[in-house]
């Protein structure tokens, strides 16, 4: 039983030390860190955005070369064309052959093909960045192919620039190579020498530092951070950086070799308030301690103490030492335990047998009067601990109490950068998942020129082929004029026969288990130019594909929603069709419109919050015709705001004590005062006349001491009507007969 005792008052002494270490002490000033974290999370976007662009590009390369190494000799003119008209992404492509070098054909802007040896590529070399004689630099795709027996390279230009990021008005973007030189920069100061010089920096930083945290929990997997610089007066600069490392799956990507890096720069106030509570910490501390001496002290005198007392009696009697009354407590079990074990000593000595009135009152000083005994069986030692246990309760609450007096006003702690950075990256997000969907449209329409559906073997291919290529679809099939299914690949075709013949993207239920969003290219059939002459390719979207878009760390909770307002997808789990479940976030989506978005700080007395909704943009791609919308929501609470930091603090140390009171207390109950209960009720039955019950130890400590001793009186005691015992003239064991008790075990 000491060791609980012992350990109270040192827990909640280390508690009241860490309330003062802890509530009392400054947050860390300058730029918060929910304003540096939020940069970093920025910068990964761009990343992201930016890795999948390129490889998105490679990919379409790759894939019109293997489709023109599958049909017959096709000019090299005749291809650059063919790949124009079914991609307008890149500024210059070329047809070169690799065995000479020799330039076959070229369209569109010059490549610099001086820059690179053509001879020594093996096939479907990665992509490059090269800097022409201008001093512009290019990405340079390539794609291997094999036309009439020739190895033939066919190659294709683009900028390098970040699709769809959106910048604020204080914020600059910039993309950065592997030796520090900015190649493509977005928002105020960007080109200065300053901001050039401030991304060289953060990106050879970058180049030098593992995975980012969040990339276990299946966020950004490559390099990530934040810096601070010094700005003028009181503002200072907030630096968040990000580089392309590999792709998502476990294969690297064709941009992991580019050594990009995305940074990205805001101003910000330097934040100068203290946010630690002195005076707070040091009265919470001396209430703690003061708690802790009194309680300490009230188990020490009311159960420790009489607890001691009786293993030292019981011993005694157990060894057969009867000539010196028992020194009976005072209170609670003890006094019962003490007063059962007087009575026994007197049957022992042959001077008195069973009586339940001995058993029920103490006999220490005077007659008890009657009517005390079960006064004093309602008042034992769980009435001593629920006091103590309500004690050391009042302080976690007052905590809690003072917790919610000194919630700062959200309105005045949040800075504005903080709803601006998360409009951007809804509006970013927003923007990845419509392109997805362009892009998804883009394959299906390429797919529609060199698929040939009255070769349905071949079709069927040709489906798996690009269904294993592109991780966006769920199924791919060829229908004709009136819908019916003419070669398919993938999951069961759920979308209507209405439906698969209306070109563009569609989402074809509102209802149901899981939303359906189709995308329908039509293949016009040489010699039946009508409508319903006409093939057509269909392919339904994976709604995980969504969800991995809006899976992004740090954007908080998001969802995507249909015109109307339906949940299609959400990173949190969501039931299709559904409405989200913030109420200020709902009427925040009815006031936006429909091409552009909007981003406020959602007050509360419980639970303020910043929120976003970007919606697509009608007038880019097919995607926009859907009317969907991306809305995000953030408590800002959990933000990293200096101020809700020493909140947490102090919900902490509340915890702490909380955890600290009831381990001790619930320990105290479960190894000292139930197993005396259980020892009481056997003492008062032994002493009233019970022979027949074997009391067992339920621990080795000083209460089972006291049963294993009244187990060995029980062995000695008389039947019940027996005479004495000889071997003393009042009847009393003589010591020769007495049995030892070997005491408590530690």
């Amino acid at each position: 039983m000491r060791p609980p005792l012992a350990a109270l008052p040192v827990l909640l002494a280390l508690v009241a030390g860490l309330t003062v270490f802890a509530v009392g002490s400054d947050a860390e000033r300058g730029v918060p860190e929910a304003v540096l974290s939020s940069q970093q999370h920025i910068a990964e976007d761009g990343a992201v955005a930016l890795q999948g662009a390129v490889d998105q590009s490679v990919t379409d390369l790759r894939t019109a070369a293997a489709d023109f190494a599958g049909s017959k000799s096709v000019p090299a003119d005749g291809m650059l064309t063919r790949l124009d008209r079914a991609n307008r992404k890149w500024r210059g492509t070329a047809v070169v052959d690799q065995s000479t070098g020799r330039l076959l054909a070229a369209q569109g802007e010059a490549l610099p093909l001086g820059k690179v040896n053509l001879r020594g590529l093996p096939a479907n070399p990665p992509p490059r960045l090269v800097r022409d004689d201008s001093g512009v630099t290019r990405l340079l795709a390539f794609a291997t192919l094999s036309q009439g027996g020739r190895q033939e390279l066919l190659v294709a230009s683009q900028s390098v620039k970040l699709p769809g990021i959106s910048v604020g008005k204080k914020h600059t973007l910039n993309v950065v190579d592997r030796d520090g030189a900015t190649l493509t920069s977005a928002g105020p100061g960007s080109g200065t020498d300053r901001a050039k010089a401030l991304a060289g920096t953060a990106a050879r930083e970058a180049q030098s530092k593992g995975p980012s945290d969040t990339a276990v929990a299946g966020g950004f997997d490559g390099p990530s951070g934040s810096l601070v610089r010094a700005a003028d007066g009181d503002t200072r600069t907030a630096v968040g950086y990000a580089a392309v490392a590999r792709g998502t799956a476990a294969k690297e990507s064709p941009s992991s070799g580019l050594g990009l890096t995305v940074v990205t720069t805001v101003q910000t106030e330097r934040h100068g308030a203290g946010t630690g509570h002195l005076r707070l910490a040091l009265l919470a501390a001396a209430v703690l301690l003061a708690l802790a001496a009194g309680v300490t002290a009230a188990l020490h005198l009311l159960v420790q103490r009489p607890v001691l007392r009786l293993y030292r009696e019981a011993k005694r009697l157990g060894s057969g030492d009867l000539t010196a009354p028992v020194r009976v407590p005072r209170f609670g079990e003890p006094a019962r335990v003490g007063a059962a074990l007087e009575a026994l000593r007197l049957q022992l000595r042959g001077r008195g047998g069973p009586s339940q009135d001995t058993v029920a009152q103490p006999a220490a000083k005077g007659r008890v009067p009657r009517g005390t005994g079960r006064f004093r069986r309602r008042l034992g030692l769980r009435t001593v601990l629920v006091v103590c246990a309500f004690a050391l309760l009042a302080w976690p609450a007052s905590m809690l109490l003072t917790l919610g007096s000194t919630l700062p006003r959200a309105a005045a702690v949040v800075p504005r950068v903080i709803s601006d950075d998360q409009r951007q990256r809804t509006e970013t997000t927003a923007d990845r998942l419509r392109r997805g969907i362009n892009d998804g449209y883009a394959d299906l329409a390429r797919l529609a020129t060199v698929i040939d559906a009255s070769r349905s073997e071949e079709a069927r291919k040709v489906l798996d082929r690009s269904l294993e290529q592109h991780g966006r679809y769920r199924s791919l099939y060829v229908v004709d004029g009136t819908g019916r299914i003419l070669a398919r690949a993938g999951g069961e075709p759920r979308t209507p026969d209405k439906a698969r013949v209306r070109t563009g993207v569609t989402q074809t239920n509102t209802s149901g288990r899981e939303p359906v969003l189709a995308a329908v290219a039509a293949q016009p059939v040489k010699g039946a130019p009508t409508k319903a002459g006409r093939h057509y390719v269909v392919g339904e979207f994976k709604v995980q594909y969504l969800t991995g878009i809006l899976n992004r760390p740090g954007l908080g909770s998001v969802w995507l929603v249909d015109s109307a307002h339906r949940v299609i997808a959400s990173n949190k789990g969501f039931v299709a069709f559904g409405r989200v479940s913030d109420s200020r976030l709902r009427a925040q989506m009815k006031a936006v419109g429909t091409t552009k978005g909007s981003a406020e700080l959602l007050l509360g007395w419980r639970n303020p919050a910043v929120a976003a909704v970007a919606p697509f943009n009608a007038k880019l791609g097919v995607a926009g015709a859907l009317g969907w919308k991306v809305a995000s929501i953030k408590p800002v609470f959990w933000i990293g705001l200096p101020e809700y930091e020493a909140q947490r603090r102090i919900m902490l140390v509340g915890l702490l004590g909380l955890t600290a009171g009831t381990l001790c207390v619930g320990w105290l109950y479960l190894v000292v005062v139930r197993p005396l209960r259980d020892i009481t009720q056997g003492a008062e039955a032994l002493a009233a006349g019970d022979r027949t019950t074997v009391l067992y130890p339920r621990y080795h400590d000083e209460v089972g001491s006291v049963a294993r001793s009244l187990e060995l009186i029980r062995q000695r005691l008389p039947r019940t009507g027996a005479s004495p015992a000889p071997g003393s003239p009042d009847g009393a064991p003589t010591p020769s007969t007495s049995v030892s008790d070997p005491g408590p075990r530690s």
